[in-house]
C-alpha cells in the first residue's frame, strides 16, 4: 500500500544532533499529475454538502452553515493501492468526493479570493464506518473513530488548478464492481469550493498542504472485501481502489 513517502536515510544521518526523542514520522504525501509530491498537512471534510445525500442521511437539505470533521494526514492511500477493510465495523461505506488541495494559506479568506489559494483538485473517497457513526450520533459523541481511521482517505493524483477549466461543475461518479452507486454533478453542492474555503478559514487558519474533502452525492452504501471501487470526476481525475 502506497500511503506515505519514506526516506531511506537513517534517523541518525538526518539528525546527528537531533533534539527529537524518537524518529520523526514520515511525511504523508499525494502525487501530483505533473510528477511532483504534495505534502499533506491536515485533512478537513465537509459534512452533508449535497441535498440528496443530506436527505438520504435523514437531514434537512436547507442551506445551513457547513460543518466539518477531520482525518489524520496519513489516512491518505495513493497510487490506486488497495484499502484494508478496517476493524471494529460491519458496515463500511463509500463516499466519492472532490478534494481541494490548498497551496496558499490564510485566515478569513474572502470568497472572491478563495480560489487563488487552491493548488489543485483530486478525486477522493471518504471511507466511513457507518455503524460506528450511527452509534456516535445516537450517543451524542464525536465521529472520530467512524471517519478518521487508518487508510480512510484514498485519493487520486492532484491535478493543478491551472489545468482545470472548472471545478464547480461536472460529473462525479462512483462504480462498485459493475454497479453505478453514486452519480451526481459538482454543481449540486450546497456550498461551492470558494464558499467552503471562505467559511473554513474563518474557523481555522488554513495552510499550504491542507486537503478539503467537499462532500458526497447520494447513493452511499456498504462495501465488502474484494469490492473494486472506481471513482471519476470530469476534468479532475480517476481513482481506483480494491477493498482487501
Amino acid at each position: 500500500m502506497l500511503r506515505v513517502l519514506v526516506t531511506s536515510q537513517t534517523h541518525e544521518s538526518i539528525f546527528p544532533m537531533s533534539p527529537f526523542v524518537i524518529a520523526p514520522p514520515p511525511q504523508a504525501v499525494v502525487p501530483t499529475t505533473d510528477g511532483g509530491l504534495f505534502p499533506v498537512r491536515r485533512i478537513f471534510c465537509v459534512g452533508r454538502n449535497y441535498a440528496a445525500h443530506t436527505r438520504e442521511m435523514g437531514g434537512d437539505p436547507s442551506r445551513e452553515a457547513p460543518f466539518f470533521f477531520t482525518k489524520p494526514a496519513d489516512a491518505v492511500v495513493t497510487g490506486d493501492a488497495s484499502c484494508p477493510y478496517p476493524p471494529a465495523t460491519a458496515s463500511l461505506h463509500h463516499e466519492i468526493e472532490l478534494v481541494i488541495a490548498i497551496g496558499k494559506g490564510g485566515t478569513d479568506i474572502p470568497v472572491e479570493q478563495a480560489l487563488a489559494h487552491v493548488y489543485g483538485y483530486a478525486v477522493g473517497i471518504d471511507l466511513t464506518r457507518r455503524d460506528l457513526q450511527d452509534e456516535a450520533k445516537q450517543a451524542r459523541r464525536p465521529w472520530d473513530m467512524a471517519k478518521g481511521f487508518d487508510a480512510s482517505a484514498p485519493i487520486s493524483a492532484i491535478r493543478p488548478a491551472a489545468g482545470i477549466a472548472s471545478a464547480n461543475s461536472g460529473s462525479i461518479r462512483l462504480m462498485v464492481n459493475s454497479d453505478l452507486r453514486q452519480n451526481g454533478d459538482l454543481s449540486d453542492m450546497i456550498w461551492n469550493n470558494a464558499e467552503i474555503i471562505n467559511y473554513l478559514s474563518g474557523l481555522v487558519t488554513l495552510a499550504a498542504g491542507d486537503l478539503i474533502f467537499t462532500g458526497t452525492p447520494d447513493g452511499v452504501a456498504a462495501i465488502n472485501r474484494g469490492d473494486r471501487l472506481v471513482g471519476d470526476i470530469a476534468g479532475i481525475g480517476h481513482l481506483t481502489t480494491i477493498v482487501c
